[in-house]
């Protein structure tokens, strides 16, 4: 997205001046005035948007100034403002961001911590994660027939050969963290055999890369492609459009990432900002997401809908995630290599 969906207006801009300066503690009384407004920087979709803002608008009497755009646009724009902030809080966007970036962001962990799932609790002290998603497999049954496909080891098929749907790993952060999840499920990121399942998979992918990831599922639902690697918040909603489809958690494990909320540092409404992150892992909330959307909440035993499966019922594998940021240029660097060296022998 290269421009913002919505611009603080020169009016806002003035609230926001003004509010830094009430937030800031009055020379003459030496108190902090409370203020009434939040500044939300927001890569998320409409879905999740609607389910969190407005609530928390409506129970805390507080006016959110939305900016929405795109992860790494949103990222640049507050590496720019980091010694005058205009955002208080970055709420969205991949671990591999926030891990990088917590230079932007002010120490805080929520009250309800412990709540969450353990293994995807603040334990950064920057960054809490209020989401998570996993790499699954959709299927159009009509088009794979009798093929029983439980996991990754059952698409090295010839008969998916050019049927099987996916994105660019070099461009797609859903691609890539499918690439991520196959190499770990079959033995690891830097194991040869893990490598070797890749250029067998991409082989029988036959060059049949989608231009964006939402070209995968879509294809899946409309019967162009057999399978697709994707992830599991579109699957889902595909389910409870009543799409011709079914999600498959691969046997071989499924990582699931976290989305994350962070205060920024500096922040003119810093308490706002620190309400709003208690507020997204709230019980709350979290039933909401769990339940309205298709976005899997991260708060222990929250609830989900009917057609998002169990945790408990999922094989889960985790993620190195120092290991994979340290090393995604590497990681994309030899996944190029195997495509185009199975491009210029097909």
């Amino acid at each position: 997205m290269n421009k913002f969906k919505k611009i603080l207006s020169v009016a806002s801009l003035s609230l926001l001046a003004l509010t830094a300066c009430g937030n800031g503690s009055d020379s003459s009384s030496g108190m902090v005035e409370e203020s009434d407004t939040l500044v939300v920087y927001s890569p998320n979709s409409e879905g999740l948007i609607n389910a969190t803002i407005p609530a928390f608008e409506e129970k805390y009497d507080i006016k959110v100034e939305l900016i929405q755009a795109g992860t790494g646009e949103l990222f640049t724009k507050l590496e720019s403002e980091k010694n005058a902030p205009i955002a208080d809080v970055i709420f969205g966007g991949a671990y591999s961001q926030y891990a990088q970036s917590t230079e932007l962001f002010e120490e805080y962990v929520p009250s309800e911590n412990d709540q969450l799932i353990e293994e995807y609790q603040n334990k950064s002290g920057f960054y809490t994660p209020y989401t998570i998603d996993g790499s699954v497999i959709v299927v159009n049954p009509d088009l794979v027939g009798d093929l029983d496909i439980e996991g990754y080891s059952d698409l090295l098929n010839e008969e998916l050969k050019g049927k099987i749907a996916t994105a660019d790993p070099a461009n797609s952060s859903s691609a890539f963290a499918q690439l991520t999840n196959m190499l770990a499920a079959q033995g690891g990121y830097e194991n040869e055999s893990s490598w070797d399942y890749v250029k067998k998979l991409f082989t029988l992918i036959d060059g049949k890369i989608s231009s964006s990831s939402s070209n995968v599922y879509k294809a899946v639902s409309d019967g162009e492609m057999a399978v697709g690697l994707t992830y599991e918040d579109p699957a889902v909603k595909l389910l409870n459009d009543g799409a011709n489809i079914e999600i498959v958690y691969p046997e071989e494990g499924t990582v699931f990432l976290p989305a994350s909320v962070a205060v920024i540092k500096d922040a003119n409404n810093s308490e706002n900002a620190k309400l709003f992150v208690d507020f997204v892992i709230s019980e709350e909330i979290q039933n909401v997401l769990g339940t309205t959307t298709t976005n899997r909440p991260v708060r222990k035993d929250a609830e989900t809908s009917e057609n998002m499966k169990e945790l408990d019922d999922i094989k889960i594998i985790e993620e190195d995630m120092d290991y994979v940021i340290s090393n995604k240029n590497d990681i994309v660097s030899k996944y190029n290599e195997i495509f185009v060296d199975i491009e210029s022998n097909r």
